[in-house]
């Protein structure tokens, strides 16, 4: 494990820390936003970069603000910025075109800068403080976030937080990942662990229903290319999936693998849902890392959740941490030559 500086951003400093392998898989995180600036690992044809990432701290800040960082108070979306809990109404920031809410406000978790409380050869723990009343939320809220990368090649991330109000929380990833390098990830090939979708309405904001994949573009229940859909616009996913393990242990969610480069990736997960995005609105011109930009489709997420809009729907997965309780979520994003 190495620390080193990587620039300042409003006058405060930002650390890259890089955590590494003995088989060659190497990991490179920054405190602003907790973010994975880079990620490489062990294939048939050499080192492969599989996320996306960019030069410069600064370059986080405009249409790359989420890309590799850690997202929250409540990742994902929340029905015009409002929500009831134990009799009292609350209102967030609404950042997405003045309506909703989304991925903890205009400053959320992604946008903060995280401290490193812990390190060794092959892990770093950061963490936050989020005032009550921070973007609208009720509480005090402690996060952490722990990067390990274990042998030979799998990056576990675990994420807590604690609480000394009732408030709601949903931490998770977004990573951006591209396994080949290649200008699009359309004809990498997906796999989902989930039977059922939460449909959304016109701004994603989830109906309440839980509807079943069969007979949709949304069915990634066996191993395809994500540009193979009966329509033009299922390129445009961006979703959540019920997960079928869900159940409060590691449980395999989603299975990307690239052909091109022979890498592919298991993401296991402690949580009931993950959202895939497709990354039809990536646009970031210039500042990745290896030269030039992304556009569309340059890269995809998915990231374990709880489900979006889950304070508004009584029938989705509890969200709420009480006082006394820990919020834990792990995923282990595990990769291999094929």
């Amino acid at each position: 494990m190495t620390r080193a500086p990587f620039g300042t951003l409003g006058g405060e400093g930002v650390e890259e820390v890089t955590l590494s392998s003995a088989a060659g898989a190497v990991a490179e995180i920054i405190t602003f936003g907790a973010i994975v600036r880079d990620l490489v690992v062990p294939s048939r044809k050499g080192p492969q970069r599989v996320v996306l990432g960019l030069d410069r701290v600064e370059d986080y800040v405009g249409s790359a603000r989420y890309m590799g960082a850690i997202v929250g108070r409540y990742g994902n979306r929340i029905g015009n910025g409002r929500f009831g809990l134990d009799g009292k109404s609350f209102a967030l920031d609404l950042n997405e075109n003045g309506r909703q809410h989304l991925h903890g406000g205009g400053r959320g978790f992604a946008q903060r800068l995280w401290t490193v409380v812990d390190a060794s050869a092959s892990s770093v723990t950061l963490a936050l403080v989020s005032a009550d009343g921070d973007m609208g939320y009720p509480g005090r809220l402690v996060a952490t976030c722990a990067y390990a990368l274990l042998e030979p090649a799998t990056l576990r991330i675990v994420l807590e937080a604690t609480a000394d109000q009732p408030t709601p929380v949903n931490l998770t990833t977004h990573l951006y990942y591209n396994l080949d390098g290649g200008p699009d990830i359309l004809d990498h090939e997906l796999k989902i662990a989930a039977e059922h979708v939460t449909p959304t309405d016109d701004e994603l904001i989830p109906t309440g229903e839980v509807r079943s994949v069969a007979g949709t573009p949304y069915d990634f229940r066996a191993l395809r290319p994500i540009r193979a859909a009966k329509h033009v616009a299922a390129a445009e996913y961006d979703l959540n999936y019920v997960l079928s393990g869900a159940g409060g242990g590691l449980g395999h969610a989603a299975t990307l693998a690239s052909r091109r480069s022979g890498v592919a990736m298991e993401l296991w997960t402690t949580e009931p849902g993950l959202q895939f995005y497709g990354g039809h609105k990536l646009h970031v011109p210039a500042g990745a890392l290896g030269g030039g930009g992304y556009g569309p489709h340059g890269g995809l997420c998915l990231e374990p959740q709880r489900f979006p809009d889950g304070p508004n729907k009584r029938h989705f997965p509890s969200c709420i941490l009480r006082p006394g309780e820990v919020s834990r979520q792990v995923s282990e994003l595990r990769f291999a030559a094929r």
